[in-house]
């Protein structure tokens, strides 16, 4: 039988060791340590170890930064107001299954946020933030009741709400013009 043929060069290459670096090479990304630095530290490792420790967070710390981003999650509805009245233009104002998903859609959301505003806040309260606390579940409703207002706006400029006068409505009389132009065929 032959002897099997020898591996391709690329084979050959990448299990062999790299070469050292020419002066005209990059330099290694940030982060990335070579293998043969990785095997001399892990025996260094071995007689010293190195810990490095973070220091925690004071309950000061942690409380502030619970506050900054319970103030993210309240001003996060009105972040969204800009897309929802594209949105809302965009959908024109004529009776149609898109047009009222995303009035319905519209509306759900904010009321469903306020009603859950307790479980949304809960895991940001602490005992020295309540005053902060209450200010944040306040703006979070206002931006909440922009989006209601914008639903509002678009259900309006649907001619939906009542208004102004409209035949289908019998709640009120009909109007009758002062003056009345009679046509006289010549």
């Amino acid at each position: 039988m032959a002897p099997p043929p020898p591996p391709p060069q690329w084979v050959l290459d990448l299990n062999s060791t790299p070469p050292a670096q020419s002066r005209f090479s990059l330099p290694d990304p940030p982060g990335y340590t070579p293998q043969t630095a990785l095997q001399s530290k892990s025996s260094k490792s071995k007689s010293q170890p190195q810990t490095v420790s973070r220091k925690p967070p004071t309950p000061e710390e942690t409380a502030t930064l619970k506050l900054k981003k319970a103030w993210e999650i309240a001003l996060a509805p009105a972040k969204q107001l800009p897309m929802n009245a594209i949105g809302m233009y965009m959908t024109g104002n004529s009776l149609q299954i898109f047009s009222i998903m995303m009035v319905f859609m519209l509306f759900k959301g904010p009321v469903q946020a306020v009603l859950g505003i307790n479980q949304t806040f809960a895991r940001f309260e602490t005992e020295g933030k309540k005053e902060e606390m209450l200010w944040v579940k306040l703006a979070f409703v206002g931006c909440n009741m922009l989006a209601l207002a914008l639903g509002i706006w678009k259900v309006n400029g649907m001619g939906l709400l009542p208004t102004t006068r409209s035949d289908w409505l019998a709640w009120e009389t009909e109007r009758v013009p002062l003056e009345r132009a009679y046509f006289r065929p010549s």
